[in-house]
């Protein structure tokens, strides 16, 4: 029995295209319908201590995650969060997650140097009516929302769209 592999790939690439298209579905469909398209502004000490404000980041685009550390996609998809805060204004906003303390030994532990907001009461997520974990709102240089993600996103996905909107 011959293996026809440029079949067997053609029906993989139909099979990975499929799952695109239906966790892209299933993002529109989960993601919060928030009040307004721009950036909220946001004041707030990060976990290190250092304060945060979204207004001085005009002109650049920003990436707001949402995300805990009890959830099991969220600790998946934190090295794709750090790949792009190297190259783009990140804000990570941990929700009911323990201490700063905690969350700090968490980032340490995992090598990971991105913003963090410990949102220990559901505050900010409720503001941003977040429902899942993680979720993620991509806002171009001029505070306008551009994309919003339910669910695990690769690097290469959070990176194509921020070159979108660029």
């Amino acid at each position: 029995m011959k293996i026809n592999f440029k079949k067997i790939l053609k029906e993989v690439m139909i099979f990975a295209l499929m799952i695109f298209v239906v966790a892209n579905i299933m993002s529109y469909i989960r993601a919060p319908k928030l009040d307004s398209d721009r950036v909220p502004n946001i004041e707030a000490t990060l976990i290190n201590g250092e304060m945060f404000e979204s207004s001085t980041l005009q002109g650049k685009p920003l990436v707001i995650h949402f995300w805990a550390t009890w959830c099991p996609t969220c600790r998946v998809e934190a090295s794709a969060i750090e790949s792009i805060s190297k190259q783009y204004e990140v804000l990570s906003i941990a929700v009911n997650s323990g201490s700063d303390t905690e969350l700090q030994t968490y980032l340490t532990k995992n090598n990971y140097h991105y913003r963090v907001i410990n949102d220990t009461n559901g505050e900010l997520a409720s503001r941003f009516k977040v429902e899942a974990f993680p979720t993620t709102f991509i806002y171009d240089g001029k505070g306008k929302l551009r994309f919003t993600e339910v669910g695990y996103t690769t690097a290469v996905g959070l990176l194509g769209r921020l070159e979108l909107i660029k």
